[in-house]
């Protein structure tokens, strides 16, 4: 069943994901791999559809190294996707489904596609900037239920994978693939354009897709991922991050390479009600979810039917961590889930965890874990040996240190943005000892114990009056109010300030709050300059397609003025 031939090769050479997912598959056939809506697929089946495709792929003329972007919502059919074309030496290119045609045009256009993969209701966007996209040879169009736009030329694609048996005599041949190989991942943008993180497969692979039990060593083959994975209990995770971000692409893709089986919402709308239906249904063991906005519900919504989901052992949230509110909600429905913050980004690939517990508002349990500026509600989290906090000459600062530092990560790291070597040149710096660093933007502070303390992304500080504030310490501290279900804060112009700390601050159902009650919790959280001026009350904090807090929104609020729910602050 293996689709690849090794040659002269490096030793990273047999680290490509297409090796790896193939070698797992030829470990576990007939094991369920993946469910998604009706359609439920073996290892062998998802494997045999993902090499159709390649085949279709390269007949079409998609050559190795070449870019193929997928815009699809979470399906069977992502994947398959996003295999194939790794499969056929290419690249995936993922793009976000809410893109309107500019944002589309920018991601298609910088990222050189040559072919797209979309569904029928999303490509519709695609047909008026075809004309701007001539690098675009070839289109494969999913069937979803919408109507098909003809003027985009495209191929069906479960016709395309009918006509391509993998064991036909007359199908071509796949060229082989390698850790060298490149793996892309367009960032979310939510500072400006869209950017792609350029990644070796075998980097990505160690830095964010390997999973392995605590003092195991790392696999030395593919052969050691297979049997790791034939050898492993076979658990099965509801992915509920979007696969074309990295939180739900990572954990998807390093659930495979176990062995273990992706359970996938096909739902367009989250549904606390049907998503955890569809996790008492196929007994899942872990939910991979993005903060509160999602977690707050289904916790919400256990709580009125206890029996519900008896398999369920763990929460993992990334993107964003859980707030001690929501980990309380959690644990008032079953006492001893897990619940693990994961840190990490698409600059830096999988850079740590926490799961000390701190839902009683008192800070991680660890001993010599820091607390920040009197906030108690930041989460600690232990990071592995690469990751460091940097001083502003990129030295790595030592543990205890009470200076605030840039979080980076060493060694495996990217090659940088593709397409944009300025932007490369500001994300991975190399210090004056020659080591390459990859920053995540975001600052913090290292304990005596080596964990990291989260402070914010530096892109969003907040200047008041010369103080640096950042948001994210200010966020945690309101939303451990009891009232309070969601809060985002960005800065406001003010004549004197230079800028001013401002909330948009939605409420739970059925509760009030003033904003002096607010502002009176944070002074006991919070230095005085970093306790928001001014509050806004909103029916609900704006979020992105993968669930973090829309910043932009949130600044236009708060240079209106306006509040959509005034009555709240009376």
């Amino acid at each position: 069943m293996s689709i690849h031939a090794s040659a002269n090769e490096s030793p990273d050479a047999p680290f490509s994901l297409s090796r790896l997912v193939s070698a797992v598959t030829d470990a576990v056939p007939d094991r369920v791999a993946l469910v998604a809506g009706p359609r439920r697929l073996t290892y062998r089946a998802l494997h045999d559809r993902s090499v159709r495709l390649a085949r279709h792929l390269v007949a079409e003329g998609v050559r190795p190294g070449e870019h193929v972007a997928v815009l699809s919502f979470n399906r069977a059919e992502w994947m398959e996707s996003f295999l194939g074309v790794l499969a056929a030496g290419a690249v995936p290119v993922n793009v976000n489904y809410r893109y309107v045609a500019g944002e589309l045009r920018h991601v298609l256009a910088d990222a050189h596609a040559v072919a797209l993969i979309a569904e029928d209701s999303l490509a519709a966007a695609v047909t008026a900037i075809r004309p701007d996209l001539p690098r675009l040879r070839h289109v494969l169009l999913i069937e979803d239920g919408g109507v098909r736009d003809t003027a985009l030329e495209g191929t069906d694609y479960e016709t395309a994978l009918a006509a391509r048996a993998p064991d036909a005599d007359d199908a071509p041949a796949l060229p082989g693939t390698g850790g060298d190989d490149h793996y892309l991942l367009y960032t979310g943008g939510t500072t400006g354009y869209p950017k792609g993180v350029l990644w070796r497969q075998a980097d990505i692979f160690r830095a964010a897709l390997e999973r392995r039990a605590p003092g195991a060593p790392r696999a030395g083959s593919p052969a050691d991922v297979a049997a790791r994975a034939a050898a492993c209990f076979p658990q099965r995770m509801l992915v509920l991050g979007p696969l074309m971000h990295a939180a739900g692409q990572w954990n998807a893709l390093s659930m495979l390479l176990c062995g273990k089986r992706v359970v996938l919402s096909t739902d367009r709308s989250y549904r606390p009600d049907r998503v955890l239906e569809l996790a008492h249904r196929e007994g899942v063991h872990a939910v991979q979810l993005v903060g509160d906005a999602m977690a707050r519900p289904l916790a919400r919504h256990l709580l009125t039917e206890p029996g519900l989901c008896p398999d369920l052992t763990s929460v993992r949230s990334g993107g964003t961590p859980l707030t001690p509110a929501v980990r309380a909600l959690w644990r008032a429905w079953r006492e001893d889930v897990v619940l693990a913050d994961a840190y990490g980004g698409s600059e830096t690939g999988v850079c740590g965890s926490a799961t000390g517990e701190d839902d009683d508002g008192s800070g991680d349990a660890r001993e010599g874990a820091p607390t920040l500026s009197g906030s108690p509600d930041l989460r600690s989290f232990t990071m592995g040996g690469s990751i460091a906090v940097l001083d502003d000459d990129l030295r790595p600062l030592p543990p205890g240190s009470p200076v605030v530092g840039r979080i980076a990560r060493s060694g495996r790291i990217p090659l940088g943005y593709y397409n944009d070597p300025i932007a490369t040149g500001r994300t991975f710096p190399t210090g004056a000892d020659g080591r390459r660093w990859a920053l995540s933007g975001d600052y913090g502070t290292r304990a005596h114990d080596g964990s990291i303390a989260l402070l914010g992304r530096g892109n969003a500080v907040i200047n008041t009056a010369g103080e640096k504030v950042y948001p994210e310490e200010v966020e945690a501290a309101l939303k451990a109010h009891p009232a309070v279900e969601d809060a985002i804060v960005v800065p406001a112009p003010d004549e004197h300030l230079g800028q001013r700390v401002t909330a948009l601050v939605s409420v739970a159902a059925g509760a009030r709050l003033r904003e002096a009650e607010l502002r009176a919790h944070c002074r006991v959280r919070l230095a005085g300059f970093k306790v928001p001026r001014t509050v806004h009350f909103v029916d609900r904090v704006r979020r992105t397609a993968v669930g973090k807090q829309d910043y932009r929104w949130a600044a236009s609020v708060a240079q209106s003025g306006e509040s959509t729910t005034p009555s709240f602050g009376l």
